[in-house]
């Protein structure tokens, strides 16, 4: 991919992409350096979500997990005006990508219960699919800011839970998106 561009005047060399979700492009990107991920907000449509600021989201949301304590990349930079955002890169397989490997293990999931823990006590949920998990050296991360308030219905027992092994939802998400 030979793109470049650019947050708060520092040009980044687009690597690839990295995937794209309710409210964004994920690329990894490089300056010569370091890698990066740069996020460029989209303002396609979402059946099943409402936004408002989404700029304002990203920050809010990383600040408000940053306070409950959730493991995650570091927001490095924000330029508002192109809505792009800047963040730490943990380079290593998503939770997805383990489950479809087979190397999935307990241990990640009990992590991810750990930081349920911390969020329902915020009276906070994530957004539990398991593209949003990295493990790098054995460590969960959560890689994206996406928090919303608690609703049990969201919650990891009743909806998260679902995506973390070899489920028929699991499955059929797989079949869909081949």
């Amino acid at each position: 991919m030979d793109k470049k561009m650019t947050v708060n005047g520092k040009e980044y060399q687009i690597i690839k992409l990295l995937g794209k979700g309710k409210g964004g492009y994920s690329y990894l990107a490089g300056d010569g350096d370091n890698q990066y991920v740069l996020k460029q907000i989209h303002h396609e449509p979402c059946d099943y979500y409402q936004f408002g600021n989404k700029i304002e989201a990203e920050i809010h949301d990383y600040e408000r997990l940053r306070a409950i304590g959730i493991k995650m990349p570091l927001l490095l930079e924000v330029d508002a005006g192109q809505e792009r955002i800047l963040k730490e890169f943990i380079a290593c397989d998503t939770i997805y990508e383990l489950i479809l490997q087979d190397k999935m293990k307990s241990a990640y999931t009990d992590q991810v219960r750990d930081m349920c823990a911390l969020l329902y006590e915020a009276h906070t949920n994530i957004d539990y699919f398991p593209t949003n998990f990295v493990v790098q050296e054995e460590v969960l991360y959560y890689i994206d800011f996406e928090c919303n308030d608690y609703m049990e219905e969201w919650n990891f027992e009743n909806w998260g839970i679902k995506y973390w092994s070899k489920t028929p939802e699991f499955i059929q998400y797989v079949k869909d998106h081949s």
